[in-house]
């Protein structure tokens, strides 16, 4: 007899005990062996036991473990969550065999020997086998939907419990996440504001929207949101530092002269553009758009060029205007306009702004390319393929957050459409609009740094803190690659590899080739950048453009959803009492505050880059390299912490610690 140690670990989560019947098989190359009956008692909620089985013979290298789940009478739908199974065999060698999801049916499911095999490398009819019924069924359960023409493909999903039950909410993240939605929207009725169609006649009542919900940045933007320096700040290290690039030439359409604007003793527009210190915002995404109907009320937002100039202090804002084409009733604002026309200007801008980063660097950008990648994978590469153990646990909770948000965020009455000026007919034709602007290199910091020629800007801690990132991911990246792939020529074999570069290609960027996307692999440098981009989009592109939205749009005159007016078309014409007809009213105001602080509230059980929980991988050298990744990650953060610490306005957003490892809010 040949004796087998056994180990099994449940979840410790809810609902992941079971008390239906689970049996075993262990599948080596010698042979399977006899269905092995699981005590209830080893698969309690969080439960580590041991036992050991014997078989008459020895299996030889083990494959697979399977697993089936037979439901009793009283109890049929009782899943059960195993994270893992390890094996110890009689000569010593052990296995660990990854699971991480739920068995709620009655089928038997088999799960492979933690070792990352790459299609080619299977040797067994069973490992073969195993896998091709994996990727079978995961095309069933993980079908792709068209959303809208133009867009990204999206899961296909009637609702959140429609999704398959591993890439579902925790219960912890499902509770807090209602609790959060429940308790806000509670607040605000109790206050009389939901629904209020009046206009503010005193800015200070804003902040009795929340009682308690303030972060130390909001309340700095509600101090400083109409100074120059505050508004020009935001370009490069609010949530929205992506737009801004350096200007060598002003645009045909921006008419802006030396005489409009004040430069320096000594100098000129001239000179300061050829020195580059003159840098643009345009928004031009957004010309043409419709906006929206609120409450019956047309609003309006505006598609404006900003030109900021970089002072020996600090970047400063020169020239606004609102519209893309030049015009007598289009004037350029300048800051030497009367107070209520600047700031007023100002404001449309920052309207604009709110459109352009909702729609186009926030939600098309991460959150539909992240569920592009996380469907790709989970349809083309199996559990026990290197990419799918690399790159599983930047996809968690990104089906559910992002099918919620088709139906709160931008459904029919969902809070943006409902409350946001793009919000209307205009919400699907600026996404197709800016997917068709979406680049291969604007997805890379380092070369869309490069390509907005951002290199040497002073004080752009969104450039430096991410391409340290990008650095320490790219390396880690490219070691766990290069450990599995030896050559071009492997990269170029593995047909599942292809298959899900394919598929984004095809479902993510709608085969456009102008997106520099690639179709295929064809080399392994080639796919050490890929990788790194679609981990990097997966946490630290979203973190950026994410984390602070409460902290930028908590105080809303500095970041309005909606304006009730058109812009102005003449200097002279605006006054204090302009301004609060302007803004949108307290019913709208609320809404918004409501949906960016749920937007911006970290769950309890997040995940930090470079942590990663569940054991996919099991050989000892990609393991060292998860630590030495966890080490660099824990180095920036302690930098970036010391850095900040001499900086009126911290900026956080990349830090390490505070990057969630995947898309899940």
């Amino acid at each position: 007899m040949v004796d087998y140690e056994i180990t099994i670990y449940t979840r410790n989560c809810f609902n992941a005990t079971t008390f239906n019947s689970v049996h075993m098989k262990i599948v080596g190359v010698n042979g399977t062996s006899d269905c092995i009956p699981l005590n209830y008692l080893y698969i309690l909620r969080g439960s580590v036991f041991t036992f050991t089985v014997s078989c008459p013979n020895s299996l030889g290298q083990l494959i697979l473990i399977e697993l089936v789940r037979r439901p009793n009478l009283l109890l049929p739908n009782d899943a059960w969550f195993p994270d893992k199974v390890k094996i110890k065999c009689h000569e010593g060698k052990h296995y660990t065999f990854p699971i991480y999801c739920w068995l709620n049916d009655s089928e038997t499911r088999r799960f492979r020997e933690g070792k990352a095999l790459r299609i080619f490398d299977e040797t067994s009819r069973d490992g073969k086998d195993a896998r091709s019924n994996e990727l079978a069924q995961r095309k069933v359960d993980y079908c792709w939907d068209v959303y809208a023409p133009g867009l990204p493909h999206t899961i296909k999903a009637d609702g959140p419990t429609c999704l398959p039950p591993e890439v579902q909410f925790s219960f912890t993240k499902e509770t807090e996440f209602a609790y959060t939605v429940i308790t806000s929207l509670a607040e605000l009725k109790l206050k009389g504001l939901v629904g209020n169609q009046e206009n503010w006649k005193n800015l200070d009542h804003l902040k009795d929207v929340f009682w308690h919900k303030d972060t130390p940045l909001s309340v700095y933007a509600s101090k400083h949101w109409e100074e120059d320096w505050f508004f020009a700040y935001q370009f490069l290290n609010g949530i929205h530092p992506t737009l801004i690039r350096r200007c060598s030439n002003l645009p045909e359409n921006f008419p802006v002269t030396d005489g409009m604007v004040s430069m320096p003793k000594g100098t000129n527009l001239i000179e300061e553009l050829k020195k580059g210190n003159i840098y643009l915002c345009d928004y031009k995404n957004l010309d043409g758009m419709p906006a929206n109907i609120i409450k019956g009320i047309q609003q309006y937002f505006v598609a404006p060029l900003v030109l900021l100039h970089q002072t020996p202090n600090r970047l400063m804002p020169i020239a606004i205007q609102l519209k893309q084409n030049p015009a007598k009733d289009n004037p350029i604002f300048v800051p030497t306009d009367s107070k209520h026309d600047w700031q007023l200007a100002k404001t449309y801008v920052r309207s604009a702004d709110f459109q352009e980063h909702q729609l186009n660097s926030h939600f098309l950008r991460t959150h539909l390319l992240a569920e592009v990648f996380a469907v790709s994978l989970l349809r083309n590469l199996p559990m026990v393929h290197p990419l799918y153990k690399l790159l599983v646990p930047h996809t968690r909770y990104t089906l559910q957050i992002n099918v919620l948000a088709r139906d709160r965020l931008i459904g029919p009455s969902g809070v943006f459409t409902l409350f946001a000026a793009s919000g209307g007919k205009a919400l699907r034709e600026i996404l197709a609009q800016s997917l068709s602007a979406v680049t291969y290199r604007s997805l890379c910091i380092p070369d869309d740094i490069d390509d907005r020629k951002m290199k040497d800007v002073p004080n752009f801690y969104y450039r430096d803190d991410g391409l340290k990132l990008w650095h320490i991911m790219f390396k880690f990246v490219q070691d766990i690659i290069q450990y599995y792939y030896k050559s071009d020529k492997e990269v170029k074999q593995d047909s599942e590899l292809q298959m899900w570069v394919k598929d984004i290609f095809e479902h993510g960027f709608l085969s456009k080739p102008q997106s520099g996307i690639p179709q295929s692999f064809t080399t392994v440098p080639q796919l050490i950048k890929f990788v790194t981009m679609v981990m990097f989009t997966c946490s630290c592109q979203h973190a950026a453009v994410n984390t602070g939205q409460f902290d930028y749009c908590g105080w809303m005159p500095n970041s309005p959803s909606t304006l009730k007016c058109p812009p102005p078309t003449k200097k002279g014409t605006t006054s204090e009492a302009t301004m609060f007809q302007t803004l949108p009213p307290i019913g709208v105001t609320a809404q918004g505050m409501a949906a960016v602080w749920l937007l911006s509230k970290q769950s309890s059980d997040f995940v930090p880059l470079g942590v990663y929980p569940e054991d996919h991988f099991s050989e000892e050298t990609p393991c060292e390299l998860l630590k030495v990744f966890k080490k660099e990650l824990d180095e920036l953060s302690d930098a970036i912490n010391l850095r900040n610490k001499n900086l009126d306005i911290p900026y956080t957003y990349l830090d390490p610690k505070n990057i969630e490892n995947s898309v899940s809010i």
